[in-house]
């Protein structure tokens, strides 16, 4: 009888101890489960067969088909947030978006998966952990467009820079381009009805420069509003073929008004070519 009571009493406190053990083990899972992790994704791509960079109804766009793989390679549902939202046709040689993931993944093997994965128009250039506070949108210090007017015709350009068949006056263009740094508001220069706070940004860099067959404007701000660069651009062409004056430029940024400016130049000739954030975001 007391041997039996001993092993009864053995393997209820082994069941038990096993129990919980066990029971520590799932505790101890599901806290490292629960913990996600905050990464900044570098990102190149073609927006030529995409409508832009946000989700949208109905039209394939580049945060779709980055979202989609990433949560196919992870095996959990994964939302990025971009720094910005390009327009339809507008191409990124850098633009940064954010994700957080549970996995701890060898981050060199995840961008060598994603690029196997994704379509040739889209590249990820590098994926490194960030603060858990880190944001792609709203830490971006500055941002830098380029866009390209071919002044030939140039079969190997079709689809990457605007084509003009009359040379404008760069020299006048680029007196132009300094007026912008005058100036911090740029309504005259943003997409009707457009959602925003403010229209001020504080353009640092715009200036154009003559590169073989063409002609690159650089412009560089904190922050830009839906259509801007395309609308200067359209703008400032419209000073170099004497169409408007200097003068003019100045009566329109103060008019507010986005019928006064110049039309917008197309998408195919702009690139997102820089992003740059504060070093305290990384970790």
């Amino acid at each position: 009888m007391y041997r039996k009571e001993v092993k009864f009493f053995s393997t209820l406190f082994n069941n038990w101890n096993a129990k919980k053990h066990s029971m520590v083990y799932v505790s101890l899972q599901q806290t490292k489960v629960t913990e996600s992790l905050r990464y900044f994704i570098e990102i190149a791509y073609n927006g030529k067969n995409y409508f832009g960079w946000q989700c949208q109804p109905n039209a394939i766009s580049v945060q779709e088909t980055l979202e989609k793989a990433l949560s196919t390679i992870l095996r959990e549902p994964i939302k990025i947030v971009g720094a910005g939202r390009t327009d339809a046709g507008v191409h990124a040689k850098q633009i940064f978006a954010h994700f957080d993931m549970l996995q701890d993944w060898n981050l060199l093997d995840l961008v060598f998966k994603l690029n196997s994965l994704l379509p040739n128009d889209i590249a990820i250039l590098s994926i490194f952990e960030v603060n858990e506070n880190a944001h792609a949108r709203f830490d971006a210090l500055n941002r830098t467009y380029v866009y390209r007017v071919s002044l030939t015709k140039n079969p190997f350009s079709v689809g990457y820079a605007f084509q003009t068949h009359h040379k404008p006056n760069m020299e006048v263009m680029n007196e132009a381009a300094k007026v912008l740094l005058q100036y911090k508001d740029f309504q005259c220069f943003s997409k009707s009805k457009t959602d925003v706070n403010t229209y001020h940004c504080t353009i640092q860099i715009a200036e154009w420069i003559a590169l073989e067959n063409e002609l690159i404007f650089t412009i560089k701000a904190d922050r830009f509003l839906r259509n801007m660069v395309r609308a200067i651009v359209g703008t400032l062409l419209d000073v170099g073929f004497g169409k408007i004056t200097i003068a003019d430029l100045h009566k329109i940024i103060k008019s507010k008004n986005r019928s006064n400016a110049g039309t917008s130049v197309p998408a195919e000739g702009l690139y997102l070519t820089k992003i740059e954030y504060p070093e305290k975001i990384k970790i």
